[in-house]
């Protein structure tokens, strides 16, 4: 108990030393000069809108390419580990996090440094509205500006191919989750022209389910499916339970590659620069069911 508390103590003065003269540099102006990011969607925001010169540390998902499309602009950055002392470290002025993190969003806020969360974005109207506000929170409203209307185009671009009349479409993950109707991935498809089968059944087997998301049956699929299909990340063989799903042969036979989209989420996790990749990709799959 001792050696924690000592240890405790220990951080703490590192923290504040870290600190240094910097902070103190940065409330002359205002503005920013050392931005630490602990949330994926900051990461990208982050590279999109700062100057390099800005950005101190991004999060250990930064480099990922699975989750992140800025993995090649992300690569020249420090990155954390999940703790406050690395944060801190990098002697950041500005703090990008997110919900998951409380209690070092707390350890930060108590130490005087500013810790801002970047929310997860359900809508394009939201993503529009989050690069604006984090564009003039680092100092570049007009790089905020210039991201909205990247968006405002990339959407435009998807409606200009929409299906019409609709069609119905489910996103599918492992084991038959379902993304809901609330989901970001959902708002994409309804763009371009893709809606959600009408709730009917309210059992295990159907679509009916919070507005977050759900799981839906094999057999459901296979007998009362949607018009299209769009998977996320499928794999390429059932090595697992999970994967046996989104593979099974019947599966595949009858949703084949005119009733198929393939879609990557990396591309629905975000806002910004991932969802302006996301709405051009889904406009091509969108052009090549036609």
């Amino acid at each position: 108990m001792i050696k924690k508390t000592i240890f405790a103590a220990a951080l703490v003065l590192a923290m504040f030393a870290a600190l240094g003269s910097n902070a103190q540099d940065a409330r002359a102006d205002g503005l920013p000069r050392r931005i630490v990011s602990f949330n994926l969607c900051a990461d990208q925001l982050l590279l999109a809108l700062a100057d390099p010169g800005q950005i101190a540390g991004l999060s250990p998902y930064a480099v990922n390419p699975v989750l992140s499309v800025m993995t090649g602009k992300a690569a020249s950055f420090p990155r954390l580990d999940w703790d406050a002392e690395s944060v801190v470290n990098l002697a950041p002025d500005l703090v990008l996090g997110g919900p998951s993190h409380r209690p070092i969003h707390a350890m930060l806020s108590a130490m005087g440094i500013r810790v801002v969360d970047v929310d997860l974005i359900r809508n394009l109207a939201d993503a529009r509205r989050q690069a604006r506000e984090l564009g003039a929170l680092i100092g570049h409203p007009e790089r905020g500006e210039a991201l909205a209307r990247q968006l405002e185009q990339a959407e435009a671009r998807l409606a200009a191919v929409a299906m019409k009349p609709p069609l119905t479409a489910l996103v599918i993950q492992r084991e038959g989750y379902r993304e809901g109707p609330a989901s970001l991935a959902s708002g994409m498809l309804s763009i371009a022209g893709l809606r959600a089968p009408d709730r009917g059944s309210s059992g295990a087997g159907g679509f009916m389910s919070a507005e977050q998301g759900g799981f839906v049956s094999l057999e459901h699929l296979l007998t009362d499916g949607p018009d299209v299909l769009v998977l996320q990340d499928p794999p390429s063989e059932a090595r697992d339970q999970g994967a046996l799903f989104i593979t099974h042969p019947a599966l595949l036979a009858r949703y084949g590659a005119n009733r198929r989209i393939d879609l990557p989420e990396r591309y629905t996790l975000c806002g910004g620069p991932p969802l302006v990749q996301g709405l051009d990709y889904l406009a091509t799959a969108i052009k090549a069911l036609k």
